[in-house]
């Protein structure tokens, strides 16, 4: 479905994926390189550096929630347009937190997405937005507000000052938890 829309860069990913270990498998693995956002004035892209492996279901969940969030706090905070979110931790077959014993990671699904920054506006206008270390009060009022809203949109959200292995990043996904309402959000 994503790959159908105009300015996304989205391609297939490893079939074998697909197959294999079952605590390490993906449904419907996509490579998420760029999407494309409505915008006032013509859709805007957004890409994803480096490139993302997702499990479809989870990449749907992403691009709604920077289309619908994410861009739109953007516009708020800085009056600029989001381009780009430096990322890391896609599809891994890992333990949560790289744990040696201990539940799968998300990461393992492709259901789970870690971000390290988000950057806005372009050119000589260009800023990045570091999840570790905002630079100031409206760059740590943006992020806030991103972790409030992926609370909505995601059924975990983990950032810094949850635990040691989400100080640098915020984690996002998708995994159900006992009761399909709930959210795991700090």
């Amino acid at each position: 479905m994503l790959q159908a829309i105009l300015g996304n860069d989205v391609a297939p990913g490893d079939e074998k994926l697909t197959q294999g270990d079952p605590t390490c498998r993906v449904s419907e693995p996509v490579v998420l390189k760029a999407l494309s956002l409505p915008a006032p004035g013509g859709a805007r892209i957004v890409a994803f550096e480096p490139p993302v492996t997702l499990a479809c279901a989870m990449a749907q969940a992403v691009a709604a929630w920077l289309a619908g969030s994410v861009q739109p706090l953007a516009q708020g905070y800085f009056r600029k347009d989001l381009t780009a979110l430096r990322v890391g931790g896609g599809y891994e077959c890992r333990r949560r937190n790289r744990a040696s014993t201990g539940p799968v990671s998300e990461h393992a699904t492709g259901k789970a997405l870690d971000i390290f920054a988000f950057a806005a506006g372009a050119g000589g206008d260009a800023m990045q937005v570091s999840v570790e270390k905002p630079a100031g009060l409206t760059e740590s009022r943006f992020l806030t507000a991103i972790r409030q809203s992926a609370c909505g949109a995601f059924r975990t959200a983990l950032g810094p000052g949850a635990d040691a292995a989400h100080a640098n990043h915020l984690h996002v996904d998708i995994e159900e938890r006992r009761s399909p309402a709930s959210r795991f959000c700090q």
